[in-house]
């Protein structure tokens, strides 16, 4: 009785689980197939439930500690940790996750428009709520599509996504004009308060007063402490710096740029662009408001000029008959 080792045996469900007093692996073979109702004519696999280490020589078995449970595997049967299979229901949980996981993909690969698409068949009014993002998402969806989704016949989304894109359209339009308008309108302040604030000659050194009071400036670079905040940690910064500040990025150039962000050359070569690209454009808008300004001047002068040549062309007359 002594040679007789204690142990316990499962199938690799785990739903069974028995324990055995054997002198050898071969006799746990034997005796775990006749308690687990398993066929003494397949061959069987034994292995450590806990890690599902394969067992197959006899000194290791007799060296492993008293009640060690053992896994008893057909030819198409594999081990797996505990956690993965609950008392042979981890299948079914198994199977749901993955229905479940099928659904969430399933609904996610559905385009953004679908979503859009049937809010606008419960309420259509609702596209007034909508922004200038949905919209364009709107007008970027299949037609046939969107018109099945709207329950729409095709003719009628045609003219829906084309009605949409008018609003885009002049959306922009309208801000384009709104930007304009101001900087114009900021031009005109600009000259008017020159015209009025006489010249103050400068004291102190030379482009002390280019810098305003209680400004900090980086001694190393020259740029104020605020651009060089909004050109390491904003993106697109071209677009927060003043005219005055992209002047100065441009005008460094690329070496004394690298020196003063401390970055490599690809990324201050693309910034230089990025504020070359966004000083032209207002460039190009000052130039625009100066041609308007101009134009108006110029239909001013003209209306002045046909109203003293039509008092001149009256007063003519009246001198002559005098």
């Amino acid at each position: 009785m002594t040679d007789r080792k204690p142990c316990k045996v499962c199938n690799f469900t785990r739903q069974k689980s028995y324990g055995l007093v054997v002198p050898s692996l071969d006799e746990l073979k034997v005796k775990g197939c006749e308690f687990l109702g398993l066929s003494p004519s397949e061959p069987v696999t034994v292995v450590l439930e806990d890690d599902g280490t394969i067992v197959e020589d006899e000194a290791y078995f007799l060296c492993l500690p008293l009640n060690t449970k053992f896994m008893l595997l057909h030819e198409k049967e594999a081990w797996s940790p505990l956690r993965k299979m609950d008392g042979g229901t981890a299948w079914m949980a198994r199977d749901s996750m993955m229905l479940e996981t099928d659904t969430v993909d399933a609904s996610s690969a559905e385009p953004p428009w679908v979503d859009l698409a049937q809010q606008l068949k419960q309420d259509l009014a609702s596209i007034i709520l909508m922004s200038e993002a949905d919209l364009q998402t709107l007008v970027d969806a299949p037609c046939l599509e969107l018109a099945s989704a709207l329950g729409f016949p095709e003719k009628r989304a045609v003219d829906l996504q084309e009605t949409l894109q008018r609003v885009l359209d002049r959306r922009e339009e309208e801000r384009q004009s709104k930007e304009l308008l101001q900087l114009y309108l900021k031009a005109v302040e600009q000259e008017d308060r020159q015209q009025e604030e006489p010249s103050q000659p400068s004291q102190g050194g030379a482009g002390d007063g280019d810098v305003p009071d209680g400004v900090e400036v980086d001694s190393a670079s020259g740029f104020m402490s605020r651009t060089l905040m909004v050109l390491k940690g904003k993106s697109s910064p071209e677009s927060r710096l003043s005219t005055e500040d992209l002047q100065l990025v441009v005008s460094r150039g690329l070496e004394a740029m690298e020196q003063v962000l401390g970055w490599d050359t690809t990324r201050t070569s693309a910034l230089l662009q990025a504020c070359e690209a966004e000083l032209t454009r207002r460039l190009q808008l000052v130039q625009a408001v100066q041609s308007i300004r101009s134009n108006k001047e110029l239909e001013s002068s003209q209306q002045s000029s046909e109203k003293n040549a039509e008092v001149q062309a009256v007063e003519t007359p009246a001198q002559g008959s005098n």
